[in-house]
């Protein structure tokens, strides 16, 4: 049985669009049975409503998404474009619009260039952080990836959302540079120097000459990103990986005020992770191992849970890197200044280039794992998350501001706080992920009710999220309200500008087409 064609296009038409991708990728690379779709479902979907795509289409070249582009304008087919579809805590392949067509651009994996002198990789899509590790490792190319915590997915794909590592090159965004587009009309774009033929400083210098355009495709349905430079980290003479540990709930202000002069003056290099008690847990142990009643767990039993592995109610885990006389001098400074925060234990080992043993040891010094689905046996079950991921100022007020607001919205649901901060210079990542059994339909029930209310709280406290679960693109795009959602709708002008069909990733990011705005699934 045939998933739901898209909106508004006769089966007719729809054929016909299939018949001309498979004249372009080839037949076999069109997918449109139940178990070749299933792949392109959200893995962690709440049992509620779900956006099934009609078919899927798997190019292997920039030319083929060219043409397939023209083709689904001909027939005015969505198309719902993903690197590799690993995007698991919000919404993994799955389109926004039901009846989308899948542009799978795995089969786009070749690893174009690297330069290990300017340290900088040239990648399509479909190249994952394992496959350009194992590239570096087979070369011996001295150069670190800065992976984020399952390194299974894109590298275009992780930097386009904005995603983070753990390395001092975790910004990604930031250090992406050059990206080659293919644009709704099938027309190719290179951004930056990349618009000058064969300019040799293309994936070193960002703006180029004139607007820079970078940033408008990340998080965005203008284009299809085929090509992208990202700068990579030099691997330093010493890497020390430092842990330390705090004793009370209420330390958490203290070690943010603590932290931020010591990221803004690059003392500590790379985005630091402050993890609460159950974060830390999931990684080790299964929550009925502490307690196996219903709802959130009680104070009691993360005490006694803390006490047995030995934590702390928030661990701090961060890297110093550099030339080791640099790296003891930074240690110093560090210490000194978390004694200031009483019974805080400080601990740390250097890294000799051999692979460490802990999931996020390994991704401080540029190593890919999968350590992090470790948490989905938390709760048992058929285990899933999804994710809350808040900005706020890196202050210890804020931090506890949404800290406590978080904990208390989850607890009330009676899902336990998984969560914890991430410190870039001037700002907090707070990643809570809500954790449930997708086969409890108690616990699906209660996760939706839950990340609704986040939301709403967020607003209501002036944070916005930074990324989101499909399902919430539209409701987090309606907190940007500035000015009557001045910039949602110069976004929505760009849209009908660069694709007044309407076929690119249509919803994404509550970036509607036209046609489509007063339809919202």
């Amino acid at each position: 049985m045939r998933n739901s064609l898209p909106r508004q296009v006769s089966e007719a038409s729809f054929n016909k669009a299939l018949d001309g991708f498979g004249a372009i990728a080839g037949k076999v690379q069109v997918k449109t049975s139940a178990a070749d779709l299933d792949s392109y479902r959200d893995p962690f979907a709440l049992g509620m409503e779900e956006s099934d795509a009609s078919a899927a289409v798997t190019p292997a070249s920039v030319e083929e998404v060219q043409a397939i582009v023209r083709v689904a304008n001909e027939y005015r087919i969505p198309l719902w474009t993903v690197s590799t579809g690993r995007n698991f805590a919000y919404g993994g392949a799955a389109p926004r619009l039901p009846g989308s067509v899948i542009l799978d651009l795995k089969r786009l994996n070749r690893i174009i260039d690297v330069n290990e002198e300017l340290a900088y990789a040239f990648v399509e899509p479909g190249v994952t952080y394992f496959d350009l590790y194992a590239h570096f490792k087979n070369k011996g190319i001295k150069l670190w990836i800065d992976p984020p915590a399952p390194g299974w997915g894109s590298v275009v794909g992780n930097t386009l959302e904005r995603g983070f590592g753990y390395t001092p090159y975790g910004d990604h965004a930031a250090v992406q540079c050059g990206m080659e587009v293919v644009l709704a009309n099938g027309e190719l774009i290179r951004t930056g120097m990349g618009a000058m033929t064969d300019n040799v400083s293309w994936p070193l210098y960002k703006p180029g000459y004139g607007p820079s355009y970078d940033a408008m495709f990340m998080q965005s349905n203008f284009g299809i990103v085929t090509k992208m430079g990202v700068w990579l980290m030099p691997q330093p003479d010493t890497a020390l990986l430092c842990t330390a540990k705090f004793h009370h709930e209420s330390d958490l202000e203290l070690i943010v005020d603590t932290l931020r002069p010591l990221r803004l003056n690059q003392t500590i290099q790379n985005n630091a992770v402050i993890e609460g008690p159950v974060r830390w847990a999931a990684g080790v142990s299964t929550r009925d191992q502490w307690y196996q009643g219903d709802g959130a767990m009680p104070r009691t039993a993360i005490e006694t849970m803390i006490r047995e592995l030995g934590i702390g109610w928030w661990n701090l885990r961060f890297g110093l890197y550099g030339p080791s006389e640099i790296v003891d001098a930074n240690y110093r400074i560090v210490k000194k200044a978390l004694a200031k925060i009483l019974g805080a234990e400080l601990s740390a080992k250097k890294y000799h280039h051999d692979e460490p043993t802990g999931g996020g040891d390994k991704l401080m010094v540029g190593i890919p794992n999968l350590a992090a689905f470790q948490m989905l046996d938390w709760r048992g079950g058929n285990g899933a998350h999804i994710d809350f991921s808040p900005i706020c100022p890196a202050t210890g007020r804020d931090a506890v501001r949404q800290y406590q607001m978080v904990q208390a919205r989850a607890n009330e649901c009676g899902i336990d706080y998984y969560g914890g901060f991430t410190a870039g210079t001037r700002h907090l990542h707070h990643v809570f992920a809500a954790i449930f059994d997708r086969n409890n339909i108690q616990h699906c029930a209660q996760v939706a009710t839950l990340f609704k209310a986040l939301i709403a709280d967020a607003r209501k406290a002036g944070y916005g999220e930074y990324r989101t679960h499909l399902h919430h693109m539209d409701q987090v795009a309606n907190q940007y309200d500035f000015n009557s959602h001045a910039l949602l709708r110069m976004s929505e002008a760009i849209k009908d500008a660069l694709d007044p069909a309407g076929i690119l990733s249509p919803g994404k990011q509550g970036i509607w087409p036209r046609a489509l705005r007063d339809f919202k699934p």
